[in-house]
């Protein structure tokens, strides 16, 4: 089937949209974020390149597959914004860790924001609404499907993009708090691919009765890190 100028216009609309949503630069507060990893840094579990690629790799096939990649899924399969409303909620109370739980609300008020000045639509606009309403919280994943979707980009697409957003994210936080090299960064980032590709494909085939089916011992981490004697990171 041939490709349409307007069809090819559309896509490339899309995914430039996506790199701008996704950047690394863009100001959500991601910068001041470790989600666990620091707590790891202040046991000694990681020390460097090696032990901090272990570690977002469980990072993605656990929180990021679990809660993100499947209320992303969530969000494009529903059919209207009550739903929409639900998977927000859902997905803001499964996060265990009171600062996981905040940092997931408060990147994501500055997405919604950043996306709703940038990409105005009707579902941005209610979302908004809603969330000033104190109907739903604005959970960052949630925030990302809604924009996602309202730009037209593809399921697989969105979820995999919010995974490497993510783990670039946490990687560059890694280079400064480990500390690790620059190009140190980028391999565990090339390698971060592959496993953002499982967790792509491993999320089609979970359910709601699957958000937030996460291994304790991270939440726990998590948990701790707020009790830690120094930190860099806010969560």
């Amino acid at each position: 089937m041939t490709t349409t100028a307007a069809e090819k216009t559309f896509h490339l609309t899309s995914v430039l949209a996506a790199m701008q949503l996704t950047d690394s630069a863009i100001p959500t507060g991601a910068f001041s974020h470790s989600l666990g990893f620091e707590t790891y840094l202040d046991d000694g579990r990681i020390h460097d390149e090696e032990s901090f690629r272990e570690w977002i790799g469980m990072f993605i096939n656990q929180q990021l597959t679990f809660t993100d990649a499947l209320a992303i899924r969530l969000i494009y399969h529903a059919e209207d914004f009550d739903e929409i409303v639900a998977v927000d909620n859902l997905t803001t109370a499964q996060a265990l860790p009171r600062q996981v739980r905040q940092a997931g609300i408060t990147m994501g008020k500055r997405l919604l924001t950043i996306g709703t000045e940038s990409f105005p639509g009707p579902w941005q606009k209610r979302y908004r609404t809603a969330v000033d309403e104190g109907e739903m919280h604005a959970h960052q994943a949630c925030v990302w499907a809604v924009l996602a979707r309202s730009t037209g980009l593809d399921e697989d697409t969105a979820v995999a993009q919010h995974l490497l957003a993510t783990a670039i994210s946490l990687t560059q936080n890694a280079v400064r708090a480990v500390p690790l090299g620059q190009n140190a960064g980028q391999r565990v980032i090339r390698h971060a691919h592959d496993t953002v590709l499982q967790a792509v494909e491993h999320s089609r085939s979970l359910s709601l009765d699957d958000l937030g089916a996460i291994a304790p011992g991270l939440e726990i981490a998590q948990m701790r890190h707020e009790r830690q004697r120094s930190r860099m990171f806010m969560s």
